[in-house]
């Protein structure tokens, strides 16, 4: 039977509101071969008390000041000692308790496995499925017109990751599954939902940024003109879809 450890890694920084329904969906997971790291920055609103009252069923608790965000993912990475890693931020959930045992049950030894997300609210309610479907066979070509996979929906190989690029401070999760993905042999779809992704987050706060770092990292993959190419193809996209919620909201 195909068992593997995997990593759930959870960075948090003042957020009381929401850490504790992230570490409910992982500890309430059915699946039992997991390894849980939780990672905070310090936090000074009550997180830390949050988290210490799971301290039993979390393997690793780091708290401390960190560089940003993902100075805190390469922490967890560091410490993680599974066959898989996923990132489970606070305020995002794995989608049900069965959702772990169903993926590792569908392949046998994948080199990345994903899913969908849903997308919810501050009060965790649904908002339906992301803009940016998942594709059908994902390879590292398919964010060249945006990240066709959310984050906390992509479980990676521990082997073939690498930290973060400390360059980017808003968007080298992008980079991230890219450089795996290069080196993935077996990726699998395992068409589910296996996510609930909070709508919000830095990156939506500082979105100019955001944007530029995205096309430096498409750059970087995918070459200078076929980045302007596909950034155009990106606009009339965008347009499109408001274009047609609007009509449909009228």
């Amino acid at each position: 039977m195909f068992n593997p450890e995997l990593s759930v890694i959870t960075v948090v920084y003042n957020n009381v509101r929401d850490i504790e329904r992230t570490i409910l969906s992982v500890i309430g997971q059915s699946y039992s071969n997991i390894e849980y790291i939780v990672i905070d920055g310090a936090s000074t609103d009550g997180t830390l008390d949050v988290i210490n009252k799971y301290k039993d069923r979390i393997n690793i608790i780091i708290s401390g000041k960190d560089k940003g965000i993902y100075d805190a993912m390469n922490k967890g990475l560091a410490a993680a000692t599974g066959d898989y890693v996923l990132f489970m931020n606070s305020g995002d959930e794995i989608y049900a308790p069965d959702t772990v045992a169903k993926i590792f049950s569908s392949y046998t030894d994948a080199d990345i496995y994903y899913g969908e997300t849903e997308m919810i609210n501050d009060a965790g309610h649904s908002l339906g499925q992301r803009r940016h479907k998942a594709p059908k066979q994902f390879t590292w070509k398919d964010f060249k017109y945006g990240m066709a996979i959310s984050h906390q929906a992509i479980y990676i190989k521990r082997s073939l990751t690498q930290p973060y690029n400390s360059k980017y401070q808003l968007s080298a999760d992008i980079d991230w599954i890219l450089q795996a993905a290069k080196r993935a042999e077996r990726i699998v779809n395992v068409h589910q939902y296996v996510a609930k992704y909070l709508v919000g987050g830095m990156s939506k706060t500082k979105h100019r940024q955001s944007l530029l770092e995205r096309f430096f990292i498409m750059r970087e993959h995918y070459g200078l003109v076929p980045t302007l190419f596909n950034h155009l193809v990106i606009a009339f996209n965008l347009g499109w879809y408001w274009l047609l919620h609007k009509r449909t909201n009228d």
